[in-house]
């Protein structure tokens, strides 16, 4: 006979009841002896960042911080013990006093801009903030907060505003003022004839810009999972943005998304975009004026895609279609390249923005951008594109077009391959 279960004991027919009654009690291991050397340990990090702060990178003082806040929950603090936050003036106040030969160093680290780059700005920008914001601070503030992605808490300590609140509203104020005062560097038609001499170096005649799409993050399932918007956008050859259009879902289509932004229009019903000289070739061919696009766009007249191969052309293109493709991708990584450059430089941007506060994200993707292109206005080295940026982030998989192509496309992207077939032959 089968023994049964021992006296007092759960049925077996509960086997979970088993296992929990099995399930030792978690101990509490914090001994006062540990507890102690906890507490000191804190109370010396906590001085160090008191006496130091202003010397340390954003990253180690931002994550020095973070981990004092989440012990500040597990221990108690003795009486003697100062919050690290607590100070006789805001961090931003005290790094001003430092000497120009602390700071020149420093201050492209925190702000990712010289001093020279930010006091331009700041007298572009501060005759038009409120009187209840100090410029200074207000720009500093906003700038650290796209550069290092901290939150309204952390700015509002660091900057010295008395609230989260008001350290929000002012960013907000800050980015509306960027978009309004440097709204102009997305304006290329004034600066048409730079854009295409500058494609001409890199044997594209007559090339206006290269378009195609960044990818930002979204948390949640609001744009389904692993949702993001995308960011369409026109690049010159010197990787400044010279039309943004931002926050399409991703479950658009790229042609959809084409065709609904104002780009589209102002070339196809306005005509007030590419309606310059034709450019002719030795061979007596012209070229008029167009842009490069990725291979999700449908191939137009003033919009030209890379050859995609048939099946009746197997796996091999002849020497002109062949050179023509391989410019068009080296003139499409100026695109990607200015999105790794715009998300190492604002990692505000490589974040992956909630629901709530998901409107506001294009809004601010455009700051970036602007801030970007002003940057290179200012011969600002770029920083570290590896930096804030992740493989998802680059990588922007979108189908190929697979509707018809239009003929005066055809013969214009064919007229450019033979040209580019004969460049690469005479070299």
């Amino acid at each position: 006979m089968a023994a049964g279960p021992p006296r007092g004991n759960p049925s077996p027919k509960n086997p979970s009841a088993i296992r929990k009654a099995k399930k030792p009690k978690r101990q509490n291991r914090l001994t006062p002896q540990l507890l102690s050397l906890l507490s000191s340990a804190t109370s010396a990090a906590y001085s160090f960042l008191i006496h130091y702060d202003l010397l340390l990178l954003p990253s180690q003082s931002l994550s020095l911080e973070s981990l004092l806040s989440r012990l500040s929950y597990l221990l108690p603090p003795p009486p003697t013990r100062t919050p690290f936050h607590v100070s006789s003036s805001p961090w931003f106040h005290r790094f001003l006093t430092l000497p120009p030969s602390v700071t020149d160093t420093l201050w492209a680290r925190h702000f990712r801009m010289s001093k020279p780059t930010f006091s331009l700005l700041l007298s572009a920008l501060s005759p038009s903030l409120p009187f209840s914001l100090h410029p200074e601070s207000s720009l500093a503030a906003a700038l650290f907060r796209l550069s290092h992605g901290v939150s309204y808490k952390t700015l509002a300590l660091r900057f010295g505003f008395p609230s989260s609140a008001d350290a929000c509203r002012a960013f907000y104020i800050v980015c509306k003022l960027i978009n309004e005062k440097l709204g102009n560097l997305l304006d290329f038609e004034a600066d048409i004839n730079r854009i295409v001499v500058g494609f001409g170096w890199i044997s594209l005649p007559n090339c206006c810009g290269v378009l195609g799409f960044g990818r930002f993050g979204v948390d949640g399932e609001l744009m389904g999972l692993n949702g993001s918007i995308l960011v369409q956008a026109l690049v010159d050859s010197e990787g400044k943005f010279l039309d943004v259009s931002a926050g399409w879902p991703c479950t658009m289509k790229p042609e959809t998304i084409l065709r609904q932004a104002k780009l589209f229009l102002r070339v196809e019903e306005s005509t007030e975009l590419l309606n310059g000289p034709c450019y002719k070739l030795r061979d007596g061919n012209s070229i008029p004026q167009y842009f490069l696009g990725d291979s999700c766009f449908p191939l137009l007249p003033w919009l030209i895609t890379p050859y995609v191969k048939s099946n009746e052309e197997g796996d091999s293109f002849g020497s002109p279609k062949r050179e023509f493709n391989a410019t068009h991708s080296r003139a499409m990584e100026l695109v990607s390249t200015a999105f790794r450059r715009l998300r190492s430089r604002w990692q505000l941007l490589s974040k992956k923005w909630k629901a709530e506060s998901l409107e506001f994200f294009p809004f601010v993707i455009v700051t970036g951008c602007l801030l970007h292109n002003f940057m290179i206005q200012c011969s600002e080295l770029p920083l570290d594109e590896k930096v804030g940026c992740s493989s998802e982030e680059e990588a922007v998989a979108l189908p190929v077009f697979e509707g018809e192509m239009d003929v005066s496309g055809q013969r214009i992207r064919d007229v450019l391959a033979e040209h580019l077939c004969r460049v690469s032959l005479s070299k």
